[in-house]
């Protein structure tokens, strides 16, 4: 792996490996962009199978947080860490208190949150070393309610693009995954009216679902072939694929989900199949919106509010797709550049010098 030249190809600021023999930490932290603000990004405690793995995933995923943490319209850039090793461990305080360390000698230019692998208890072995980081218990708390409300707007919004009306009331939704999000996404469905499939592969989330909701079960593999107006992905990433694209019967693909197309292809094939696929990283905001509440010190009716707006930077990105005739992914890519480039323009009008 040619490491400059791949961290400069997608336009990374600062790669950092880091490790700690004493507290059996090996740890990758990428910084992609720090012009909207201190890179924003959580920490994936992950067994990879190669360094080289490991070291991809961060950059990709820092990469998608500078796009949705500026979609979002949010004062933050894009990061991402991640851990290396068996995330069942019991022994975390000193994997994380030295992760902690590494985080603040950054110097702000990182602020770290919970991800795949870890939980507010981690973070708060995090804050032991340093403030930059977010999702501590007690604060923000859940994120799952408010990334749900954002889905659901997201969803609202596509119904407006794809059929005129934001109405769901008439509308069959399959839902992929009954966890945390997936959970409260149903909710917002029921209550307005919408039928729903869902499925997951803990049998005793999806009893939960179908008996508060009212939800028709189906299983894992089944979901891609039902007949559905809506497919809401909520669990796993790269599920349009090769595979599941010929089963999917649905006119809208919104969810939760990160990375839900395999490839960029797959979103030029949902386009030429005439589905209107609305980005990931666009619906599922609400997430990292929940993150920036707790740093700002916003209520969480506050957040939620903030939350309602993906609502209409969904139709945001639909516009452009249409004025440019690119796919919706491209589409969304290009907002979040257009607000980057417009902040990054701006004259600083403040002294520079001396900076002490």
């Amino acid at each position: 792996m040619k490491l400059f030249d791949t961290i400069a190809g997608m336009g990374h600021e600062q790669l950092v490996i880091c490790n700690d023999n004493s507290a059996g930490y090996r740890g990758i932290i990428a910084i992609h962009s720090t012009t909207l603000g201190p890179a924003l990004g959580g920490t994936r405690f992950w067994q990879y199978a190669t360094d080289e793995e490991a070291i991809v995933d961060a950059l990709r995923l820092a990469r998608g947080m500078t796009y949705k943490n500026a979609v979002a319209g949010l004062n933050l850039g894009g990061g991402k860490s991640v851990i290396i090793g068996n995330n069942k461990t019991t022994d975390r305080e000193m994997i994380f208190r030295a992760h902690g360390r590494f985080v603040e000698s950054l110097g702000g230019r990182y602020i770290t949150a919970e991800d795949v692998g870890t939980s507010t208890a981690d973070m708060d072995f995090v804050h032991m070393e340093t403030k930059n980081v977010s999702g501590l218990a007690g604060r923000s708390g859940d994120p799952s309610p408010v990334t749900a409300h954002g889905v659901f707007r997201a969803i609202q919004a596509s119904a407006k693009e794809r059929w005129g009306s934001d109405d769901l009331s008439t509308k069959t939704v399959s839902v992929q995954g009954c966890g945390h999000v997936g959970y409260y996404l149903a909710k917002e469905l029921h209550e307005a009216g919408a039928k729903l499939i869902v499925t997951d592969i803990d049998a005793e989330r999806v009893k939960q679902v179908v008996h508060e909701f009212g939800a028709r079960a189906v299983g894992p593999d089944e979901i891609y072939g039902v007949q559905a107006d809506i497919f809401a992905p909520c669990a796993l990433g790269g599920i349009v694929n090769d595979k599941t694209l010929p089963q999917l019967k649905v006119q809208i693909v919104c969810g939760a989900a990160n990375n839900v197309l395999l490839e960029e292809k797959h979103g030029d094939a949902l386009e030429k199949k005439q589905i209107l696929y609305t980005p990931d990283y666009v619906a599922n905001a609400g997430g990292v919106i929940n993150v920036y509440s707790e740093l700002a010190g916003w209520s969480s009716a506050r957040a939620f509010r903030k939350a309602d707006e993906i609502y209409e930077t969904v139709l945001k990105v639909f516009q452009i797709a249409k004025t440019d005739k690119v796919p919706t992914y491209v589409a969304a890519d290009r907002l979040a550049e257009q607000r980057i480039q417009a902040v990054g323009s701006m004259v600083r009008t403040w002294p520079q010098w001396p900076n002490k």
